[in-house]
């Protein structure tokens, strides 16, 4: 899960109120349950000692949450007064979670918004395709590509002439399928997209993945569900990339496990990989960070932390935040830490199932929370 979307919270100085909301009923009687809910929110944070203006900004954006448009809940972010960003989530929380504190509570995000990968469908045909990224913020269209239109349709007839027809339609198929995957590799470079989905015409989509350069192909799966015409979209269609996103997930989680736990037995280099929080937070300040993993039954989910203004300056210790500069350190959550730190470096968060999930044997990471390294610190051997 990448954390960019977090960009206007990393710098902006606190304290921020946090709402996690949680979805309800598009009736008389959610709408109830949704005034209650913003009444308790409010009331939530008037307690915990937020200022009047930020509590009113909140009220207002509770108030505007339509559960047409965000059906599993929404998280909102103030400070000063000023809703800062609203976010739609992927899962709804259990319960509605209300923080005024020095930095935005952001640990539950990693769960509730989801770790399912940036997707890239591309409904495909024999004369071209178009393209859909899907992600956080819901399906959006980019962009489509047009081959060759005749000729396209093969005829029945074995005369010599319409063998030749025939050749010059599958030439026209092959130089589409060409043109579909360049246009596609374009689309999945400039889109950031995780996972390719082909959707389509059953020649022309093996044709295509094909043509696709490695590193595309390799993160490219294909449905036989769905095609490019209209109304061709199905229940079996989402649910086959619904499947695909799942499979790519667990595999990306599985493959940092295993890095992880590599550097556990000795198998791994031992600076690739670092558990606890001092550790964690010393990675954090020199930007050390390529995927924070975060388990959330973890005990150390909680542990007192110090922070600044500036989201590298973290430190296990009160003092040592002062020694970094901070004049007046911050005593904040080391999960909400950590992970402010990550959306600033553009580092990787995957969420660990909790260990009644997996082997209780195989606590990974210790206290829930971990990191595979960008580069260590080791010596350089002379």
């Amino acid at each position: 899960m990448q954390l960019t979307f977090l960009e206007p919270l990393v710098h902006r100085p606190g304290p921020w109120a946090t709402v996690y909301v949680e979805p309800s009923q598009n009736d008389e009687a959610g709408a109830k349950r949704r005034e209650l809910a913003v009444t308790e929110a409010c009331r939530a944070l008037e307690e915990q000692g937020a200022d009047a203006a930020t509590v009113e900004a909140v009220r207002d954006a509770l108030s505007g949450i339509r559960p047409a448009e965000d059906p599993a809940g929404r998280v909102v972010f103030a400070s000063q007064g000023e809703v800062v960003l609203s976010h739609r989530l992927s899962r709804p929380p259990q319960r509605q979670i209300v923080s005024w504190a020095p930095l935005p509570r952001l640990a539950p995000l990693v769960e509730l918004c989801g770790q399912d990968p940036a997707c890239l469908v591309a409904y495909i045909d024999r004369t071209g395709a178009d393209f859909e990224l899907r992600g956080a913020a819901g399906p959006q269209d980019a962009g489509q590509v047009e081959g060759r239109q005749w000729p396209v349709h093969r005829t029945a007839s074995a005369d010599w002439s319409e063998r030749r027809f025939q050749l010059k339609v599958e030439n026209t198929w092959e130089h589409n399928a060409g043109e579909i995957a360049d246009a596609l590799s374009s689309a999945y470079e400039e889109s950031g997209a995780d996972l390719v989905v082909l959707v389509g015409d059953p020649r022309e989509r093996p044709a295509v993945h094909q043509k696709l350069p490695d590193p595309v192909r390799k993160v490219t799966v294909e449905t036989e569900h769905g095609g490019r015409a209209a109304g061709s979209a199905s229940p079996a269609l989402e649910e086959a990339i619904a499947e695909a996103c799942r499979r790519f997930t667990r595999d990306h989680v599985d493959e940092a496990l295993d890095r992880f736990r590599a550097v556990r037995v000795g198998t791994g280099k031992p600076a690739e990989a670092v558990e606890g929080v001092p550790a964690l937070v010393e990675a954090a300040r020199e930007h050390r960070i390529e995927t924070l993993l975060i388990r959330p039954d973890g005990a150390e989910l909680g542990r007192e932390t110090w922070v600044s203004d500036e989201p590298d300056q973290v430190a296990a210790r009160r003092t040592d935040a002062q020694a970094l500069g901070a004049a007046e350190p911050l005593s904040v959550r080391a999960d909400d830490a950590l992970l402010r730190a990550a959306a600033a470096t553009a580092a990787d968060v995957l969420f660990v199932p909790p260990t009644d999930e997996q082997d209780s044997s195989d606590d990974v990471p210790v206290g829930g929370l971990g990191a595979l390294l960008r580069w260590t610190n080791e010596p350089v051997a002379a």
